[in-house]
């Protein structure tokens, strides 16, 4: 059955292009022009990823709020924002409301597929069978690969995809240095390092959340980040 994706965006030319391209690769592709059409069909079914641009028609910053609303129907959706909008602020302000990644429309097509299918490899994940090794824990954390669940203090913490998978390379290998080039590597992902950097600042946020102590996710300057075991 191929995976449905939504493609959010209010150029006429760009959205036919690419619900073309995507369509060739085999996946169901359903456009919206605006933010309310697109409220109103994911509010009766989500598709399996949605791509986002940020200005939808007189709305400057719509796909941000469209994306607050999916997030509030979804913790693990993956969502990708798709904009001509290249600047810092806006990537970290797309990925803090829970975006799993920030692409600009300089893109090219092959790339832009290459990081739909790792975040569609991902999320297969969760129905492959589970065994033991899917279960990781280390003191008061608790992953769970094959659902991709987390718990900290044995309180549930709604990570997504990105975020979970970012979070899941560096415990496996508690003590230990990852940097950003192995997170990537082992996350799937082909991202700068602002990017990086606001993935694990809105993950140790959710963690401190729930305990305001916690510091086991430690950033090694000029290194990488690592898993603290004490």
């Amino acid at each position: 059955m191929s995976k449905r994706i939504a493609l959010v965006e209010d150029d006429p030319a760009i959205r036919e292009n690419y619900a073309s391209a995507l369509t060739k690769q085999g996946y169901e592709v359903l456009t919206y022009a605006n933010r309310s059409s697109a409220e109103e069909a994911f509010a009766k079914r989500l598709p399996d990823l949605a791509i986002v641009d940020i200005g939808l028609e007189d709305e400057i910053d719509g796909g941000f709020a469209l994306c607050q609303q999916l997030r509030g129907l979804s913790k693990t959706l993956p969502i990708i924002f798709f904009t001509a909008r290249d600047n810092d602020y806006d990537t970290i302000c797309g990925l803090r409301m829970g975006a799993d990644d920030y692409l600009t429309k300089d893109i090219s097509l092959p790339h832009l597929i290459a990081r739909i299918a790792a975040l569609f490899r991902r999320t297969e994940l969760l129905n492959q069978p589970q065994i033991q090794t899917d279960l990781i824990q280390n003191g008061a954390l608790n992953m769970d690969t094959n659902r991709m669940t987390v718990s900290w203090q044995e309180q549930p913490i709604e990570l997504t995809v990105t975020e979970f998978w970012m979070l899941h390379a560096i415990v496996k290998f508690a003590g230990h240095v990852k940097s950003r080039q192995q997170l990537m590597d082992e996350s799937k992902m082909v991202v700068d390092d602002t990017t990086i950097t606001s993935h694990i600042k809105r993950i140790r946020k959710k963690f401190v959340q729930i305990d305001t102590d916690f510091d086991r996710v430690e950033t090694v300057y000029g290194m990488g980040y690592r898993w603290k075991t004490c």
